[in-house]
């Protein structure tokens, strides 16, 4: 590694960090409360291995997911510090700074190191990353974005066949998107990024294929077969078509989080996204001319020998397609974490680009204004992700249709003594999206804690109609009540759940 590379890296790193010291003051929120601070892995040390037993999400709150290497670095922190929030905040910035580093020394590699600090700043500051690293368990992105990274770097620079599987193993143990990598390092074989030998490449393929075999037998035994969430909220009961239309005109946000991440929101569910059922839909147009821009760019950096950048934007669309919805709806219609490795396309285009500029002075000049907007946005935002209140807050401002913003007000009342209130808002919850069972069980909560019973019985069979006896949702919803101290009401919930079966 040579002087000025040291100096790149350091730099990179050091932007990672600074632009996120905010979250050193954020505790847990939202999805951190399930997985960690309420997860018994977590809180000793034979978490580190007996996460490899057991899913991402604890079996109470539904099981999902074969993620064991966050929770093993979860059980590490929660172990060594009692539970500190603020290191679990540092391990993540620091696995963010890596990614920079990674992403830095990839565009170093094939472009210099100008192009390699451009792409790594760009990285390290992105808006659209706040979500996976200010909230812990964003963690899970950051990690396999590293490992992806370094299986592409592994076997495009390296053409090691036993460095980048062994990364593909880690990445998928991480997340399941990190099966992408495959896809990544043809693209680079079929750029010219690399031309090793066909009997290589064949070495390759026969390890990815058997390291991607192993990661989901394992995961399939552990999950009992369970292999993913149900039908996305948007869609339920819609047809094979409309789930796609949806999904491509999702792609205009994919596209505007990645170039102008201005406006960034917390929440995209029902009714702040709803179906799109027409291809004159002009929401479907829209997502349709973005994805045709995106394939008009990578022809035209093609055609005129801007590898890198053809291998950015190439980048962009082979990561997002796991998550994208076009194949299989995953569960989520679209969000700020899922675009942390899609993100890493737009860096190395973006830095090839500028430093192609004839002008260096010009040059200069985009690339401090990029890193500049950009780290003052990120830095504004990390805020948001302080407590369940402020993320509360946030979708409530951005996303004022969102169900999810009345359902998680609700709670916030219910849990602070004031179940009336959270009542009228589980109400609205409900009137706007009535297939969550959160809000049909917490509704029945709060109406068993004023003692309306009979409302609390139209909730119950609201939920009894949806989702059986739904005893995930039951067992949590009585968990919640003996916590805050409604223990009458917990035993109500079980009653009812043990006296109708599961």
């Amino acid at each position: 590694m040579t002087l000025d590379r040291r100096r790149v890296c350091a730099v990179v790193a050091a932007s990672a960090v600074l632009v996120y010291l905010g979250a050193l003051w954020n505790g847990f929120a939202l999805d951190d409360q399930p997985i960690i601070h309420l997860n018994p892995l977590v809180h000793s040390w034979s978490g580190m291995w007996r996460a490899f037993a057991h899913s991402y999400w604890p079996e109470s709150a539904g099981g999902e997911f074969y993620r064991p290497l966050p929770i093993a670095t979860y059980a590490f922190d929660g172990t060594l510090t009692s539970g500190a929030t603020w290191w679990f905040h540092l391990i993540n910035l620091l696995w963010h700074a890596a990614a920079s580093l990674a992403v830095a020394v990839l565009a170093c590699h094939w472009r210099g190191e100008k192009a390699g600090l451009i792409a790594g700043l760009l990285f390290a500051v992105h808006p659209v990353h706040v979500e996976a690293v200010a909230n812990v368990v964003g963690r899970a992105e950051i990690m396999a974005a590293l490992f992806v990274l370094l299986s592409v770097y592994a076997a495009l620079a390296w053409r090691s066949v036993a460095w980048s599987t062994a990364a593909l193993i880690l990445g998928i143990l991480c997340k399941e998107n990190a099966a992408v990598i495959p896809g990544l390092v043809a693209w680079g074989w079929i750029l010219g990024l690399d031309r090793p030998s066909r009997a290589r490449m064949a070495g390759f393929a026969a390890a990815w294929t058997a390291a991607i075999a192993f990661c989901f037998t394992v995961r399939w035994f552990v999950l009992h077969g369970y292999m993913g969430r149900g039908d996305l909220a948007q869609f339920i009961g819609a047809d094979s078509i409309s789930v796609r239309l949806t999904a491509i005109a999702e792609l205009a946000d994919v596209a505007r989080l990645l170039l102008f991440p201005l406006h960034l929101r917390v929440d995209f569910s029902p009714a702040e996204r709803t179906l799109v059922t027409s291809a004159l839909d002009p929401r479907f147009l829209v997502g349709l001319l973005c994805t045709v821009a995106l394939v008009a760019l990578l022809i035209f950096a093609w055609r005129r020998g801007q590898t890198m950048e053809a291998f950015g934007l190439g980048w962009i669309a082979i990561s997002y397609l796991p998550v994208a919805n076009v194949v299989i709806p995953i569960g989520v219609l679209i969000a700020d974490r899922a675009l942390y490795l899609p993100s890493v396309g737009i860096a190395l285009a973006a830095g090839s680009w500028i430093v192609r500029l004839q002008v260096p002075r010009r040059a200069l000049a985009i690339a401090a204004g990029l890193v500049a907007a950009g780290a003052a946005r990120t830095a504004l935002r990390v805020p948001v992700w302080r407590s369940d209140t402020s993320v509360t807050l946030s979708i409530v401002e951005d996303s004022p249709h969102s169900y999810l913003g009345a359902q998680f007000t609700a709670s916030i009342l219910l849990r602070s003594g004031n179940p009336s209130r959270a009542l009228g808002y589980y109400r609205d919850a409900t009137a706007i999206f009535p297939y969550d069972p959160r809000n049909l069980l917490g509704g029945a909560d709060a109406a068993l804690t004023v003692g309306r019973r009979v409302v609390a019985d139209s909730f119950f069979a609201a939920a009894d109609r949806l989702c059986g006896r739904c005893r995930m949702h039951y067992t949590t919803e009585a968990g919640l009540a003996r916590a805050r101290g409604d223990t009458a009401v917990a035993d109500t919930l079980l009653a009812r759940l043990a006296r109708g079966g599961p």
